[in-house]
């Protein structure tokens, strides 16, 4: 294949996703009859219902983060340390929130863990914010321990581990002094794309009845028309910005790793 024709593909690839983006966005600034404004966007960011969600789904995207990575960064490094034999079983684990639907796991929650179950969480507010943070996690396990587990595949972990504790260094201090750092972009990037899961996240939040951004977007989408698109770009550059954040600090990190050799 000649270049021209690869940039040619390459350039209709881009028109196809840009064009649909680009009407998105142009029928969003059509609120004001005649003229192009920002009055849907001034609507969307004014209003106390998506003030209020987008905080509980920001701060439930945060939550995930942290409990992800306590999770997954200890699991990859033991694995990959002690017991390698095991790493094609947990990744057919970790790829199963890919292979059964959202809609069967809160269901599944649900059973477990109603008010008649043995643990009710679903019985108080906190309960079934745990529930739901739960349930995030698990969409985002496919995503964070893959990230973490390229990192390490880069990373001398049995060197790196008999080097500290020949220094007398603990397990704990080995994980967030020794590990952690070299894996610490493939960590922000697995955040990074759970940040974006957590915050279009729809069918776990609408069915647990949570105040969260993806049941707003769908209930501004049934009685407006300019606020609903408005919201959708936003939700999009929210998206973007995670993907461009994920570049810059590998980015970052490359040039940190060249400038210290």
């Amino acid at each position: 294949m000649t270049r021209i024709a690869a940039w040619t593909i390459f350039l209709l690839g881009c028109i196809y996703f840009a064009l649909p983006l680009w009407g998105m966005t142009e029928f969003s600034l059509r609120m004001r009859r005649g003229e192009y404004s920002f009055d849907a966007y001034a609507s969307i960011l004014s209003n106390p219902e998506f003030q209020r969600t987008f905080l509980f789904s920001v701060t439930m995207a945060l939550v995930t983060i942290v409990v992800g990575v306590l999770l997954v960064v200890p699991t990859a490094f033991w694995v990959r340390l002690k017991m390698p034999e095991l790493r094609p079983f947990v990744e057919f684990v970790t790829l199963l929130p890919l292979v059964i639907p959202a809609i069967v796991v809160v269901f599944g929650y649900i059973r477990l863990y109603n008010t008649g179950s043995w643990l009710p969480l679903t019985g108080t507010a906190m309960g079934t914010n745990a529930l739901l943070a739960m349930g995030y996690v698990m969409l985002a396990l496919p995503y964070m321990y893959r990230a973490v587990d390229t990192g390490l595949r880069a990373v001398d972990v049995p060197t790196l581990t008999e080097a500290a504790q020949s220094l007398g260094a603990g397990w704990i201090t080995i994980l967030g002094r020794v590990i952690l750092p070299n894996v610490l972009t493939a960590v922000l990037s697995g955040a990074f794309l759970t940040f974006a899961i957590v915050i279009g996240e729809f069918t776990m939040a609408a069915i647990l009845n949570r105040p969260a951004f993806g049941p707003f977007m769908q209930r501004l989408g049934q009685d407006r028309a300019y606020e609903p698109t408005a919201l959708a770009v936003i939700a999009f550059v929210i998206t973007w910005a995670c993907m461009g954040l994920i570049s810059l600090v590998a980015r970052t990190q490359k040039h940190t790793r060249a400038a210290g050799r």
